[in-house]
């Protein structure tokens, strides 16, 4: 069993959120607070979240994690 990670990072929009709810309707744990931060060269407000999954499967640097 090996435990992956990814962070989802999204403009503050409802698109976040719903990108996060499919993560965690995929499995996917979150893994500590999200985060905002202000981008002042699109002048919006980022989200962020750290999402973790145990997967039956070794780890490689090339798998696409969202699809896990």
């Amino acid at each position: 069993m090996t435990t992956i990670y990814r962070c989802i990072t999204e403009d503050d929009t409802s698109r976040f959120c719903h990108r996060v709810s499919e993560a965690l309707s995929k499995g996917w744990s979150l893994h500590g607070t999200p985060t905002m931060a202000f981008d002042p060269v699109k002048g919006v407000m980022r989200m962020g979240q750290a999402v973790i999954k145990d997967i039956p499967a070794d780890y490689h640097p090339d798998m696409k994690l969202g699809q896990q």
